[in-house]
């Protein structure tokens, strides 16, 4: 198992980012992702429109998971309407 860094940003709307991150917790739990921490850095603004949203939630996990479930991840989190943007870093040792 390898350490990651996973950002995700979700929308401003209380009940969507509730459900949003359930989702990607369910989600990583299911992808036997081991979940180290959990930070939440807050509400940004975007350097530029998405999806016609100006600000987000972000939220940092720092986790360990084996490199070939990134893939089915990443599928998975497109699918997921209550995610803005999400993205992976490999942290090196």
């Amino acid at each position: 198992m390898r350490k990651y860094e996973l950002m995700v940003i979700f929308p401003m709307e209380e009940d969507r980012y509730k459900e949003g991150r359930e989702r990607v917790l369910a989600d990583l739990a299911a992808g036997d992702a081991e979940i180290e921490t959990v930070t939440e850095i807050g509400e940004r603004d975007f350097a530029y429109q998405i999806n016609k949203m100006s600000r987000g939630r972000y939220v940092l996990f720092n986790l360990k998971l084996h490199s070939e479930t990134i893939t089915n991840l990443n599928r998975v989190f497109k699918l997921n309407s209550n995610l803005v943007r999400h993205f992976f870093v490999k942290i090196d040792k």
